[in-house]
C-alpha cells in the first residue's frame, strides 16, 4: 500500500556520502526495510533534521501499524502537515524541514554503528554492523535551525515529553480496548517513560486490576521495552511516586499480587540484556485493595483535604516562614 512510516531512528554520520541507520528489532521502519531486503531491493529513505515538534512526538512513539504519523500530527494540530515529493524516490518530506537527506539502504551494505547514549540513561546497545544509507540528494534551508532533545539519564526534556505522550496514548488504547473505570495513567520519568508505568482504576469486578495491568503492558503504546506495570486504586495519584510506593507496600502481597510474563518484546537498548538478546520479562504489580474484601479493608488514616486546607489557612503566616 502507500503507507509511509515516519519513525525516530538513530543515524550515524560515516562520511560525506553515507550515514548509518539503526532501527530496533520489531520497529515499523525495520519491518519495512526487511521487506525490501527479502526481495533483494534497496529500501528508500528520507532523513529529516529539524521539523515540527509534533512530528517528533508522533514519530518517537508507537502509533499503530498503518497509521500515518503525518495524519496523526495533522489531526492534533488541526491542520494537514504540508509535504512535498522527493526528487529521487517520490517520498513525502515535511515541506518546512530544515535539512532532509534522501537515499537508500542496500542489502548487505553495512558498517559498524554505535555506541550511542540512549533514553534509558546508558550506552546500552553494542556496536554492530548496520545498513548504510547512501545519500543521493540533500535538501536544506539557508541558515537552518536545529533543535535538540538529547536522550540521556532521566530526567531530561526528552524523557518528560515521552512521559506525557506515552501516558495519554496508553490511556486511550486501554479504554478503546474496553477497559472501564480508568482514573489515570502515568509513565514515570525514572523509568525512562517505558519501564515503570502506573494505572489508577475504580475497581468494578474481581480481576479488573489484572485486566488493567495486562492491557497496559500489551497495548501497542506500552508493549516495547517495558518492565513494571503497577495498578492502584482511584484514591492513589498515579503521578505521585510516594503514593504509588505506599500502595505497593500496603496493598500488595508479593506471593499473590505480582504476575511475571516471560519472553516479551525488548531490544538492544535494554541495559539488562546481554549482547544478542532481544527478549525480557515483565511484572504486573496489583497494588489495589483485594476486590473480594475491599469493603472490609482497613480504612485509610488521613486528614481530609478540607481539614488540611483549613489548617494551612489557619497557620499560613507561620508556615510561610518555612516555605521561604
Amino acid at each position: 500500500d502507500d503507507w509511509v512510516n515516519v519513525g525516530t531512528y538513530r543515524s550515524m554520520v560515516h562520511d560525506r556520502r553515507t550515514v548509518g541507520l539503526w532501527m530496533s528489532p520489531g520497529k515499523q521502519g525495520r519491518q519495512i526495510r526487511e521487506k525490501y531486503f527479502r526481495q533483494g531491493k534497496p529500501c528508500p529513505v528520507l532523513i529529516s533534521c529539524g521539523h515540527d515538534p509534533l512530528l517528533s512526538l508522533g514519530a518517537g512513539n508507537e502509533l499503530r501499524f498503518g497509521l500515518s504519523e503525518f495524519s496523526w500530527a495533522g489531526g492534533h494540530r488541526g491542520l494537514p502537515v504540508q509535504t512535498i515529493r522527493s526528487e529521487r524516490y517520490g517520498l513525502p518530506m515535511p515541506a518546512h524541514s530544515e535539512i532532509v537527506l534522501e537515499g537508500a539502504m542496500h542489502p548487505d551494505d553495512t558498517k559498524a554503528e554505535g555506541p550511542f547514549g540512549e533514553f534509558t540513561g546508558y550506552y546500552a546497545s553494542e556496536v554492530s554492523d548496520e545498513p548504510v544509507v547512501r545519500i543521493e540528494r540533500v535538501y536544506y534551508r539557508d541558515d537552518p535551525i536545529l533543535t535538540m532533545a538529547s536522550p540521556m539519564q532521566p530526567p531530561s526534556d526528552f524523557s518528560f515529553s515521552k512521559c506525557v505522550m506515552k501516558s495519554g496514548m496508553i490511556w486511550d488504547e486501554i479504554e478503546h480496548a474496553g477497559l472501564n473505570g480508568v482514573q489515570g495513567v502515568w509513565c514515570h520519568e525514572a523509568g525512562a517513560a517505558r519501564l515503570f508505568n502506573v494505572v489508577s482504576i475504580r475497581q468494578a469486578y474481581a480481576g479488573h486490576a489484572r485486566q488493567a495491568g495486562l492491557l497496559v503492558l500489551s497495548c501497542q503504546s506500552g508493549n516495547y521495552l517495558g518492565r513494571y506495570v503497577v495498578v492502584v486504586d482511584e484514591d492513589v495519584d498515579p503521578t505521585n511516586t510516594f503514593e504509588v510506593l505506599w500502595a505497593m507496600s500496603t496493598r500488595s502481597n508479593p506471593a499473590e499480587d505480582i504476575e511475571i510474563l516471560h519472553r516479551t518484546w525488548s531490544g538492544p537498548l535494554d541495559p539488562m540484556l546481554r549482547p544478542g538478546e532481544r527478549l525480557n520479562s515483565r511484572a504486573i504489580i496489583d497494588a489495589c485493595r483485594p476486590f473480594e474484601w475491599r469493603d472490609d479493608f482497613p480504612p485509610v488514616a488521613r486528614a481530609s483535604d478540607g481539614l488540611r486546607e483549613a489548617m494551612r489557612e489557619k497557620y499560613r503566616t507561620i508556615l510561610s516562614q518555612f516555605d521561604a
